[in-house]
């Protein structure tokens, strides 16, 4: 891979907000030098210009169903939810995800390069999410991390997709009830397992150790405060290292809690009116009632809920209703990685990480800037014509 070295770019500083001229050296995919002047050499194949404009990390979507709820397809595209059976944890969404979805290219035109797709909230137990970069052709080549979780869903959405039907869970407590006999099934298994006492593999099983084992977090779908309390009580119970709540529309209604029991929520959507009761309590300062408090925040479009490009758009409503400039830029870069726990390699500029790059032609909290170019792996994979 060519090494390629940007010149006179504004980098947001992650710590403190302010920007610095610098420039980057590009190699083999990943970001070798940042510094205030590197020399042109001969080995270096491309250099760009970036004549002061704007260098973010590349943007990161922590939960969207990108690729397994395709766009402009219909019905036949919808693949986030097996709703044959409220409890399937051996679903993989990369085994959904289609790569060629057209909201791919909206996620780079946007500078978003990498995102958690996977499977949906109609279920009590969905399946394992994955970290994917968003360019590619080939879901396996586009890996980040994967399982990077196990899905749960509390709340509305598994009463009124099994509970209408008088089929378990009809109740909130059905649904603890169905998540806490797995967890014990498979404490069951892994003890005869570990006895050499199992005759043949349980697929629902296998993929329910990981998360007891403390090697992939469970990922929460809870809205209201007493499902976000649930979900930290079953995640007490069985051990479980790490727990992410997603959505989290009341969790300003516990932060405290949250921040004792150091839950981080994936907050979301923003951009939706209240078509349920669950979203009863949604308002646009959540996301600064949380980090004022000191729970850690990412946004998130759970799209295609909110379209995945309007991302950024979330972080500026975020810090018009007053979060801060350094809290609205980790909320789509450094704790989006955290949470997907790839932040030894996006999230940051800085050496050694990939070389994923959103540049925009201004301020990126500014809602008139446009994404310029977007790098990935240090491929250049969108640029804006600027006529």
């Amino acid at each position: 891979m060519q090494s390629m070295l940007l010149t006179n770019g504004l980098l947001f500083d992650i710590e403190t907000g302010k920007t610095q001229k610098k420039d980057i050296l590009i190699s083999e995919g990943k970001l070798k030098t940042i510094s205030d002047r590197i020399s042109i050499e001969d080995n270096i194949h491309k250099t760009i210009d970036l004549q002061e404009k704007y260098v973010l990390p590349g943007i990161i979507d922590c939960h969207t169903h990108l690729g397994i709820i395709e766009e402009g397809t219909g019905k036949i595209g919808v693949d986030n939810n097996e709703t044959s059976d409220p409890v399937t944890p051996h679903l993989r969404g990369i085994d959904g995800i289609n790569p060629l979805d057209i909201a791919f290219k909206d996620a780079i035109s946007s500078g978003i390069t990498a995102v958690m797709s996977g499977p949906g909230s109609n279920n009590v137990v969905g399946g394992q999410s994955a970290a994917v970069k968003t360019f590619g052709k080939i879901i396996d080549q586009m890996i980040l991390k994967n399982p990077i979780g196990l899905k749960v869903s509390f709340g509305e959405n598994p009463i009124s997709t099994y509970g209408v039907n008088s089929k378990s869970p009809v109740t909130r407590m059905g649904i603890t009830s169905l998540i806490r006999e797995l967890f014990m099934k498979t404490q069951d298994y892994m003890v005869r397992k570990e006895k050499n006492k199992i005759k043949e593999r349980n697929m629902r099983f296998e993929a329910v150790i990981p998360l007891l084992q403390g090697k992939i977090p469970l990922r929460a779908h809870a809205h209201r405060a007493d499902d976000i309390i649930t979900a930290i009580r079953i995640a007490e119970e069985f051990h479980i290292k790490k727990l992410i709540i997603e959505h989290g529309t009341e969790a300003h209604l516990i932060k405290d809690y949250l921040v004792e029991k150091k839950v981080p929520v994936a907050y979301g959507p923003m951009l939706t009116p209240r078509i349920k009761m669950e979203l009863r309590q949604r308002h646009y300062s959540a996301a600064l009632e949380l980090a004022e408090a000191g729970v850690k925040v990412a946004l998130i479009t759970d799209h295609p809920y909110n379209s995945i490009e309007q991302l950024r758009t979330i972080a500026i409503l975020a810090k018009a209703e007053g979060l801060s400039l350094i809290d609205a830029l980790k909320t789509i870069t450094l704790h989006p990685a955290e949470i997907l726990e790839c932040d030894d390699r996006i999230g940051r500029i800085a050496p050694g990480f990939d070389a994923d790059l959103a540049i925009f032609n201004g301020n990126p909290f500014d809602i008139n800037a446009k994404n310029h170019m977007t790098i990935i792996d240090g491929r250049i994979v969108f640029t804006r014509d600027t006529k």
